[in-house]
């Protein structure tokens, strides 16, 4: 990613720029968004976690540790305060009805519905996963971390990482069989 870029904004931001944290918020609004959204299923939940994360790295700018990448950080916050909606709510939420698509203008009205309804198959498919499942799944296919980035978003071995990513993929294309059929 930006790391470099990253580490000198950090700096600007804990002498007190605003121009600087403006600048993380900017190129890391939209995947932390997405990656809450893969995780909730639900476009308000994850639009609230992302301000949540950047309220949370505002508070805590002083306290992230330089040796890890500043990505991974952000990456485990979002994902610890989906997990934490999640459980404080006891129960999966639905998927929102009204998924965007961006490059929905550049189809033709049967492709733009054929996407849609691909894109809500997959994510009532992700939906039924269990959340360790469909985190490594958002992280490696959604977000398109590397292993080893995803192993230090999760704090995870980077073979653990691999083991859960290959059995979440088992385990969602069964799902999506299932779905199909019905």
């Amino acid at each position: 990613m930006h790391n470099d870029d990253d580490q000198l904004q950090l700096s600007r931001c804990q002498k007190g720029d605003q121009t600087a944290f403006a600048v993380l918020v900017h190129r890391y609004h939209r995947p932390l968004y997405n990656a809450a959204y893969r995780v909730l299923g639900n476009a308000e939940d994850a639009t609230d976690i992302t301000q949540v994360v950047f309220l949370k790295i505002a508070e805590r700018i002083d306290e992230y540790d330089p040796k890890y990448k500043f990505f991974s950080w952000i990456y485990r916050i979002a994902i610890n305060e989906s997990l934490n909606l999640l459980r404080t709510r006891q129960r999966e939420v639905a998927l929102d009805d009204e998924t965007e698509l961006a490059d929905a203008d550049d189809m033709n009205p049967e492709a733009r519905y054929h996407r849609t309804e691909v894109r809500e198959h997959v994510q009532q498919a992700l939906m039924r996963l269990k959340l360790d499942d469909r985190v490594v799944i958002t992280l490696r296919h959604f977000s398109e971390f590397s292993y080893r980035e995803i192993s230090e978003i999760l704090d995870l071995e980077e073979k653990t990482v691999k083991s859960r990513l290959f059995e979440a993929r088992q385990r969602l294309g069964v799902l999506l069989i299932d779905l199909n059929t019905h």
